[in-house]
């Protein structure tokens, strides 16, 4: 790998890891799934690296988290974070982005906002949920459609994550193209 793609990698892993740092807010009946302004950082790295870059970006970070470090959203980090109720959402974190910068890659008829916003929807919302769902209901030993309903609380706050992912993309690509990776 290139020296700036790990650079990227890099300082993207740490993005989420920063995102962590802001206040969460737990939802008791879902087992304490809180909503955090990380899963931001999983949209940014798909729609921004690309598919690949994206993906590792998040394994990078959740390396990182399962060796200790405290960077999930209420200074939570270690192996035991994947035994929790987020576990699923945490699987998903890394296809998640894979797929939003699949999609960003492959929209490229579509102008840099609606495209990212299209990218990190899908990816940032529906892949993360499609695993995230099923861990709840899992690990919390909720029945899956009490899960998913319960998980719709997330849904508007993500909305906003997604407008600022598209804002974001779309600044970037006209201030300096080449950072916008999953369309180089």
């Amino acid at each position: 790998m290139k020296d700036r793609t790990l650079v990227q990698i890099a300082f993207y892993a740490a993005l989420i890891g920063a995102l962590g740092l802001l206040p969460q807010f737990a939802i008791p009946f879902l087992g304490g799934v809180p909503i955090t302004a990380q899963s931001l950082g999983i949209m940014l790295a798909g729609v921004m690296l690309g598919p690949v870059r994206g993906a590792l970006a998040v394994l990078l970070f959740l390396f990182v988290v399962a060796l200790g470090a405290p960077l999930l959203a209420g200074g939570r980090g270690g192996l035991g974070v994947f035994a929790g109720p987020t576990v699923g959402f945490l699987i998903g974190w890394p296809i998640g982005a894979f797929v939003a910068g699949l999609i960003m890659a492959r929209a490229r008829r579509l102008a840099v906002l609606p495209a990212a916003a299209l990218a990190a929807a899908v990816g940032g919302i529906g892949v993360v949920y499609l695993f995230g769902i099923p861990g709840i209901s899992l690990v919390a030993d909720l029945p899956l459609a009490k899960a998913a309903l319960g998980s719709a609380i997330y849904i508007p706050g993500d909305l906003i994550k997604v407008a600022i992912t598209a804002v974001v993309a779309q600044t970037v690509a006209r201030g300096l193209p080449a950072a916008l990776v999953s369309r180089s």
